[in-house]
């Protein structure tokens, strides 16, 4: 897998305080080397497990703080 070295900054496209749900599994790839689908994301939403997320209308955002903390989780560091 393939995370950012400490040194290495994310691409301009993710200096957002939230991202939509097609954006996430890039940031999360890069970020912390944890891959997932955006179908998945998207069933997490409905049977929970999930990164927590917000609704602007009908897009869900998820805010990076918290999908940090739930890699985090995930990947149990």
């Amino acid at each position: 897998m393939t995370s950012l070295m400490p040194d290495q900054a994310l691409p301009a496209r993710f200096n957002k305080p939230r991202l939509r749900r097609t954006e996430v599994p890039e940031y999360l790839l890069l970020k912390h080397g944890l891959p997932i689908a955006v179908a998945t994301l998207a069933k997490l939403a409905s049977v929970g497990g999930g990164p927590p997320f917000d609704r602007m209308n009908r897009t869900p955002l998820y805010r990076v703080d918290l999908l940090d903390q739930w890699a985090q989780a995930k990947l149990g560091s």
